[in-house]
């Protein structure tokens, strides 16, 4: 007599899944994550090396295939060539992270260029409806087919500082609602609301290590910053068969609050 499983639903054997910017942080952990969980993964990122060292990685720890893919998710040829690669390996596509997000800090929103407003739109925003329509042959044909979202939490709370990155961010959240409306029954679409989850991207969006330091310490109900762990579990979550009644949603995962930013005077 076989045993009740109650972590069942969330294998994702039989299931392939993009992961763009997936060689480190939450994205690495997202790959890995499902790839423990079953799933065969293709990582996507701008550094190709890096996206093929973490694949063979996760490949070696959990014994599934995983590939690495060098993809700037702001073109459309690479999109393209991702895809039709993943495809090609595993022989489609069922599950779409679009993980990739950055942006950089102001000290003064109103002297954020034009041009630095488009790119973090086409970065943050209109790279996930492209990877989605470059998916859209696959996931219509695969069960369980779900796109997952990396948000965040600046893109609904004031974050002036980050103001080109909060309002890209803020129309995903929007966007991807429509989407999940638009495909229903066949495609289930969810994101991430995600906190504050400090890794060296920081630095590299203009935050010094005092600003690092006090977001280390977060004011939130669970006292502490959160790990990419703690992330890509509800990405698991969304994406395997434990979340097939989990569809349209934006789901806060920050340690239960948000970050306030009021303009010193």
């Amino acid at each position: 007599m076989a045993l009740f499983d109650p972590f069942a639903d969330f294998r994702m054997d039989g299931h392939v899944a993009i992961v763009t910017g997936g060689a480190q942080n939450i994205g690495e952990a997202i790959a890995r994550t499902f790839s423990g969980a079953g799933a065969r993964v293709m990582i996507a990122d701008l550094d190709g090396d890096k996206a093929k060292a973490a694949a063979a990685a996760i490949a070696r720890d959990t014994g599934r295939e995983a590939m690495g893919i060098g993809c700037d998710v702001t073109k459309e040829a690479d999109i393209t060539a991702c895809v039709a690669a993943t495809a090609k390996a595993f022989g489609g596509v069922s599950t779409l992270v679009n993980n990739v997000g950055w942006g950089r800090a102001h000290d003064d929103p109103l002297a954020v260029s034009e041009a630095d407003m488009i790119e973090s739109y086409k970065l943050n925003t209109l790279s996930a409806m492209r990877m989605t329509a470059a998916c859209r042959p696959y996931l219509l044909e695969a069960e369980n087919a779900t796109i997952t979202n990396s948000g965040s939490l600046v893109g609904t709370v004031p974050a002036f500082d980050f103001i080109a990155y909060s309002a890209a961010k803020a129309a995903l959240n929007h966007m991807m609602l429509g989407l999940a409306h638009y495909f229903a029954k066949q495609v289930r679409i969810n994101t991430v609301l995600i906190g504050t989850v400090l890794t060296e991207g920081y630095a590299a969006a203009g935050l010094d290590a005092k600003a690092q330091e006090a977001l280390a310490h977060p004011n939130n109900l669970t006292g502490r910053a959160g790990r990419p762990q703690d992330v890509a579990n509800a990405f698991l979550w969304l994406a395997s068969p434990a979340g097939s009644w989990v569809s349209g949603q934006t789901i806060n995962v920050s340690g239960g609050g948000s970050r306030i930013r009021l303009k010193p005077e």
